[in-house]
């Protein structure tokens, strides 16, 4: 089991998000796993902006296709190419390489402690 991290903040649609200017956004190992082989993404583009709570791109699986929300409202200033090319990495290394796009917040959604969003789903901090 992989441990969350608290120096990110979580959405309870299971992405979470690092601070900084661009911040950065992915989703959590537990949306990773209950997704299985994530084998495509559809990432917003960069210039686009992003609202939280809102949709705004698809990830699809073995298993499914879910949707993509934005944990915080922005442009977006980066996507992460080498998701898009090689989409095992979300499920290899969802908090590192497995990154999905970046943007320049202007405002936060409701967000969760590391703490709190173990706590919803059954995880350790």
């Amino acid at each position: 089991m992989m441990a969350l991290s608290t120096d990110l903040k979580y959405s309870a649609e299971h992405e979470w998000v690092a601070a900084g200017d661009p911040a950065t956004v992915g989703i959590t190992h537990v949306a990773a796993n209950a997704l299985g082989d994530v084998v495509y993404v559809d990432l917003p583009e960069v210039g686009d902006t992003v609202t939280a709570g809102e949709t705004c791109g698809e990830i699809e699986s073995t298993k499914s296709v879910s949707d993509l929300y934005a944990p915080v409202t922005g442009e977006v200033t980066e996507i992460n190419e080498s998701v898009v090319d090689d989409t095992a990495v979300i499920n290899s290394d969802p908090y590192g390489a497995g990154w999905l796009f970046k943007v320049a917040v202007s405002a936060e959604g409701p967000l969760l402690s590391a703490a709190e969003y173990a706590e919803a789903n059954g995880e350790e901090v």
